[in-house]
């Protein structure tokens, strides 16, 4: 909890100061330092181009570099986090095979670091918790190193430790979904109110593994990052949820599964014929088969158009744009709209210049989150000259035609998007 957006982007910054982003190879902190090395050497100032795309993979790799030695250290310290509910060890002794010096381990864990992170994302809904729960999974495997048996299973034994550290989060968190209820004074449609989920967050596509790092085409697969996705999971029960990302998502067996949740198969087949009617309950019936696809371009122009119309305070443009029955949500705020004319009336206020309720002038920068297309927004407020970051608006579409659905999310992630807090 912050006490203001601008305490939350102070800490979100000190958090990212490691920078970095991308895993390390099998060859360790000797080889990637190898590798700078030979980047270094090459660097050439002419032409440009070639030396802004040299720069770029040096700085990519000493961020590498930096995340490692920072596990590394960490490992090497003592723990003082919560004491897990679920253990992570073998039942019988096994001869370590992991590398013990925290430098060579911090390279094997940092190779697996994005999917890794990308499956506590698909587990909590969110970016911030997946960040924690990632480093709780890497100092739980250093001290379970013993029970890894070879690197072979790295990839595996990781999911296995991160799965536990997110039941044990949510366990002690005990997050339920809730219905968004009316505001007084508020006119915020005819339709149902949506599922209010707080602790929701956008990821952004930039931080996904790609196909080199997690080969597995099930795990890659955009649907599963998608929002109304992520949403309709968390209504699952921690346990349930856990089977069916590793089952459905990760393509685990009934017996691999349960090896991992110390479940029988049978138990795990039980989870998972529970989950699913539950989670298609919550999907949109049109989107009941989950194929993936691009956004179009008639997407992007309509993207473009949004944005547009928004800068120029053009609200009669921004109501062709969207659906009959829209759904705008703005997780963690309690405010929520269902259907064009309550979402206008709202915008109606803080777009109209001779209003008191003027909110400012936009600017808009174009972004991805979560497989999906998504606009930056920034306002210059009335008597000041500097844009500031103000909403990330995540849009799916109706088709082709319409937007119709908002989620509007605060700016404290900008930075993980590539976005700057001012323009």
């Amino acid at each position: 909890m912050y006490c203001s957006a601008a305490c939350r982007q102070k800490a979100y910054r000190e958090r990212q100061g490691g920078g970095g982003g991308a895993g390390v190879d099998g060859a360790g902190v000797d080889g990637l330092i190898k590798e700078i090395g030979r980047q270094v050497e090459e660097l050439v100032p002419q032409p440009p181009s070639v030396f802004y795309s040299g720069v770029t993979e040096l700085s990519s790799s000493v961020a590498r570099l930096r995340r490692v030695a920072r596990t590394a250290r960490d490992t090497a310290q003592e723990s003082v986090t919560h004491i897990p509910v679920t253990e992570v060890a073998s039942e019988s002794p096994v001869v370590p095979q992991v590398p013990v010096d925290e430098g060579d381990f911090a390279a094997l864990v940092e190779s697996h670091r994005r999917e890794i992170q990308v499956h506590c994302y698909r587990m909590t809904g969110s970016y911030d918790d997946a960040e924690d729960l990632v480093q709780e999974t890497f100092l739980r495997a250093w001290r379970a190193r013993d029970s890894f048996e070879g690197r072979a299973g790295a990839r595996t034994w990781l999911y296995r430790i991160a799965t536990n550290a997110c039941l044990d989060f949510q366990r002690r968190t005990a997050r339920r979904p809730q219905r968004y209820e009316p505001l007084p004074g508020m006119n915020h449609g005819g339709g149902e109110p949506p599922a209010r989920i707080t602790w929701l967050q956008p990821y952004p596509d930039d931080e996904l593994p790609s196909a080199e790092e997690q080969p597995e085409a099930a795990a890659v697969s955009r649907e599963t990052l998608e929002l109304v996705f992520l949403a309709a999971v968390q209504h699952l029960p921690p346990r349930q949820r856990a089977v069916l990302v590793l089952r459905d998502v990760l393509g685990l067996t009934a017996v691999e599964t349960g090896e991992a949740l110390d479940m029988t198969a049978a138990s795990v087949n039980s989870a998972l014929q529970r989950a699913r009617p539950t989670l298609r309950d919550r999907l949109p019936g049109r989107r009941a088969d989950w194929t993936t696809s691009e956004p179009t371009e008639r997407q992007r122009a309509l993207v473009k158009r949004y944005m547009a119309a928004a800068e120029r305070l053009d609200l009669s443009e921004v109501a062709t744009l969207l659906s009959e029955d829209v759904t705008l949500t703005m997780p963690p705020n309690p405010f929520w709209f269902t259907g064009r004319d309550a979402l206008v009336e709202f915008l109606s206020v803080s777009l109209d210049a001779n209003s008191p309720m003027f909110l400012g002038h936009w600017r808009h920068l174009p972004a991805r989150a979560n497989g999906q297309l998504a606009a930056g927004g920034y306002v210059r407020r009335p008597g000041t000259t500097v844009y500031r970051a103000q909403v990330l608006d995540v849009l799916r579409f109706d088709g082709d035609d319409r937007i119709a659905e908002i989620t509007s999310f605060e700016p404290h992630l900008f930075p993980a998007f590539g976005l700057p807090l001012r323009l």
